[in-house]
């Protein structure tokens, strides 16, 4: 896969608004960042069709937002570039490695779309956060099913400064969707800004890794350089291991272990995540408390790692939004104090009691508020099932509207309906042993079609990453070529496209 660093598709869109702490914390609706259009739908080889028109609604942000389109740095003078020595000591090129991660991280926090197939509206993660429930397991690390004794906490900042679980090593888990890299980025952020209260505030260093990119990378000092700072030519990565190994606090947010290539590995691991000696992979070895033994280190993920070290180790579970969260993210996220609209989308949760357990899934929570405020009218639903039809339909539902504006192209309805290849690599990728998440663009262009793959990724169900690549031992410069992975918006989704790869299955090929 060569060495590359993770650059989101669409950050040349001018989405670098400067963020200031606490920022517009007592405003009535979130802040939208500014991001250009998407790329306008492609001609299909299957007509559009009549298929009826779902009336769209902007939210209060979006409407507030008209005429103060404008980004807070453009309020702001260029700002002076650092003066530093000649040559450059370790503590210059600490600060230039901080300053670098902070760029990094502005770009994650500023990025967040609650609505996926609403490309070009993104909000910082700071204006939108509201806490999911947490509890911590009592005693050590060990217990298990009904020995594991649960306690609920205040808040997720006690996962960190409380004084009966201080630890440097945590594991916190959670199912897809209930707000783990959310909980990162906010993280991020408040270190960033340094927000007083925040757990990090003292920390020197945070290094947030996103662990689906780490593939055939077993060096965490190369992880940092490619995939954080790939750019920044006057660190190189023994700069960064020597950085690191000398600065007083260090902070690791490890992100989707569950999504991890190299996760587990042994002597038979078919990702060549090896070190030279035989060793497991960095991230591994910080894991099983043999790496980076005084830094504070978190690991985010759906189920737990073979190996690591229980005594030594705190386990902490995101349970989701109860009714006091979804109270305050409506409010907070998508109605303001229009109370007429904050009715509406209660009403909605209320005739849908089958979705009463699902909505404690913020990533599906938050989905329904915005859909239910922003579309005219709410149907019933009676399974799960029919909600997440409904989400999906909502997500072409955008995109076809859209391609009703004038000379623009037209949108299939056929490559709606028929996404049988895709339920298959959905299935595939979920179905090995260490499950593949992400994919090459190649790979999904030869399998889909460029007309079904533009089409799925101007709605929202896949995602694009740019990645650069890097040669192993080359720096990073301005003439480095992109790769891009793909994936799916949320892991959810691609569960939701592999079940009918199982029904099919089950059927034996006929009609699902």
């Amino acid at each position: 896969m060569g060495n590359r660093s993770s650059k989101k598709k669409g950050s040349k869109r001018g989405i670098k608004t400067d963020t200031e702490p606490g920022a517009n914390r007592n405003s009535q609706t979130p802040e939208l960042k500014d991001a250009s259009s998407p790329r306008q739908p492609f001609q299909s080889e299957a007509s559009a069709s009549q298929f009826e028109s779902i009336p769209h609604r902007e939210t209060p942000a979006a409407l507030s937002s008209t005429n103060t389109n404008f980004r807070a740095s453009d309020k702001q003078s260029t700002p002076v570039r650092k003066k530093y020595s000649d040559p450059l000591t370790i503590e210059d090129k600490k600060q230039i490695l901080i300053d670098g991660l902070k760029e990094k991280y502005k770009f994650y926090y500023d990025s967040v779309k609650p609505l996926p197939y609403i490309q070009d509206r993104l909000y910082c993660v700071n204006t939108i956060f509201v806490e999911s429930g947490v509890v911590a397991l009592g005693g050590s690390a060990t217990s298990y099913g009904k020995d594991a004794s649960w306690e609920q906490l205040d808040s997720y900042k006690n996962i960190f400064n409380d004084p009966h679980r201080r630890c440097n090593r945590r594991i916190i888990e959670g199912e897809p969707g209930y707000g783990k890299s959310t909980l990162t980025l906010q993280l991020a952020y408040d270190w960033c800004n340094g927000v007083q209260d925040s757990p990090l505030a003292d920390v020197e260093i945070l290094i947030l890794l996103r662990l689906r990119q780490l593939g055939n990378v077993p060096s965490i000092y190369r992880a940092i350089k490619r995939y954080l700072v790939p750019k920044e030519y006057r660190v190189k990565e023994r700069d960064i291991k020597e950085i690191l190994e000398s600065c007083k606090s260090v902070a690791f947010q490890l992100d989707g272990y569950d999504e991890y290539p190299g996760r587990n590995t042994n002597e038979k691991s078919i990702y060549g995540l090896k070190t030279d000696n035989g060793e497991e992979n960095d991230v591994e070895r910080i894991i099983r408390y043999k790496m980076f033994q005084e830094s504070d280190v978190t690991l985010t993920t759906r189920y737990l790692p073979n190996e690591y070290d229980r005594a030594k180790t705190k386990r902490f579970k995101l349970t989701g939004f109860d009714e006091i969260a979804r109270d305050q993210y409506i409010r907070k996220a998508v109605c303001g104090d229009d109370e007429q609209a904050i009715a509406k989308v209660k009403k909605g949760l209320k005739e849908n009691v089958i979705l009463d357990d699902l909505c404690q899934i913020p990533l599906l929570f938050t989905m329904f508020s915005h859909m239910t405020h922003e579309i005219e009218g709410f149907q019933k639903f009676k399974s799960v099932t029919d909600f997440l039809r409904h989400a999906m339909n909502c997500f072409h539902s955008h995109t076809r509207n859209k391609s009703k504006d004038f000379n623009a192209k037209e949108y299939s309805k056929f490559l709606e309906q028929n996404h049988s290849e895709l339920d298959e690599i959905a299935f595939e990728g979920l179905s090995q042993e260490n499950q593949q998440i992400t994919w090459s663009q190649a790979e999904f262009l030869q399998r889909l079609g460029q007309d079904f793959y533009d089409q799925y990724i101007l709605v929202g169900i896949l995602v694009e990453e740019e990645m650069y690549d890097i040669a192993d031992g080359q720096t990073p410069g301005k003439s480095d070529k992109m790769k891009i992975e793909v994936r799916f918006y949320h892991k959810l989704f691609c569960e939701w496209f592999a079940s009918f790869r199982v029904v099919d299955i089950l059927q034996g090929g006929r009609f699902s």
